[in-house]
């Protein structure tokens, strides 16, 4: 089964995404990508702990009753039909690279080694024991910029797993970010940053073409104290979490306001994300020449508290940039969307229906 699907239009219309808060689910009856039903389970801390080495669902019952509770929640029940489902992972469990060939066979069983032979140096795993999927972005006399993708089986049999033991089969598996870039139908140059408490990715696409992608772990930077406690439900990790984000600003807000800034160590979290956007800001304008306008938002962190990290450590340009969710005016079904179900969720699950 390949990560990403070599031929337009063959994705499922039923989507899950798994989040260390929870798996949110989607459905669509077309190919526009338009959400006629969304829904979310709630996981306690802990249960999703997403990497590159086997053990990325440390609490797999609880994540099987997840999935199969939020795909429930919309009507859908069981089924052992092929290929019925898109499954969106963390982006921790996949890596992402940008590759360039001086030429590439048309015929994946040609290109797929050559991409798997590139790959082998670049992975911090065994290529050979890798789910890899590709897909050219560009061609010319220049040569081919190349999308790979690899997660160790492993890993991805985790996944899989969890889905066909609550009863669905996955047909797409697609990682977190990839997922989201997917409901872009615009063809500006868009910078995207998908952030949670274990990790961000900024992203950068033009016309279909992915220029950047580049992610930053950052579990392990939150102090245990700052962290969602094990038992907690789903709106309580999300306050905690967001919590964490806030102190992490007020914090960094002081040391920068300071008079000298020296001897105080910053709070990494806040730091990594601007950091990242910082660097894919720089990197746009360099490429487009023309600094970004606005940041699109996806995952758990949301535009709010995205704004607030970026406005408190001065990562904008000159005149300021907009930032909003990516999910923002996404067609939704009346009252789909709470407090709980924050729009913010739902960029993943929307870009994963869109085929």
């Amino acid at each position: 089964m390949n990560i990403l699907p070599h031929v337009s239009g063959t994705r499922p219309r039923l989507a899950c995404e798994i989040l260390p808060q929870g798996v949110v689910a989607g459905r669509s009856s077309g190919t526009n990508g338009t959400l006629e039903a969304v829904s979310h389970a709630a996981l306690s801390w802990g249960a999703v702990a997403p990497g590159l080495k086997p053990g990325n669902l440390p609490d797999r019952v609880a994540v099987v009753t997840a999935i199969r509770d939020a795909l429930q929640q919309i009507g859908e029940r069981p089924s052992t039909r092929e290929g019925n489902l898109t499954l969106v992972i963390p982006d921790a469990a996949v890596r992402v690279l940008l590759l360039e060939f001086e030429a590439l066979p048309t015929r994946v069983s040609e290109a797929l080694p050559l991409v798997r032979f590139r790959l082998k140096k670049l992975l911090p795993f065994d290529a050979d024991e890798a789910m890899v999927s590709y897909q050219t972005m560009s061609s010319g006399k220049a040569g081919a910029r190349v999308l790979a993708v690899a997660i160790p089986r492993d890993v991805l049999k985790e996944y899989e797993t969890a889905v066909r033991e609550a009863g669905f089969e996955p047909g797409a598996v697609l990682p977190s970010t990839l997922a989201c870039l997917a409901a872009l139908q615009d063809a500006e140059p868009a910078l995207l940053v998908n952030a949670s408490p274990l990790g961000v990715t900024a992203a950068i696409v033009r016309a279909g073409i992915l220029m950047l992608h580049r992610s930053v772990d950052l579990q392990g930077h939150v102090p245990e104290d700052r962290l969602p406690l094990a038992g907690d439900g789903y709106g309580a990790a999300i306050a905690v979490a967001h919590a964490a984000w806030s102190e992490a600003v007020a914090e960094e807000k002081s040391a920068v306001g300071s008079s000298s800034g020296f001897g105080l160590e910053p709070i990494p979290i806040a730091s990594e994300i601007a950091q990242a956007v910082s660097v894919a800001a720089a990197y746009f304008e360099d490429t487009l020449a023309v600094p970004p306008t606005q940041v699109l938002s996806a995952g758990p962190l949301g535009a709010e508290r995205l704004n607030e990290i970026l406005s408190t450590l001065g990562v904008e340009y000159e005149g300021g940039w907009k930032v909003r969710e990516l999910a923002e005016n996404a067609t939704l079904p009346p009252g789909a969307v709470s407090s709980s179900v924050p729009r913010s969720y739902l960029a993943g699950v929307l870009g994963a229906v869109h085929g």
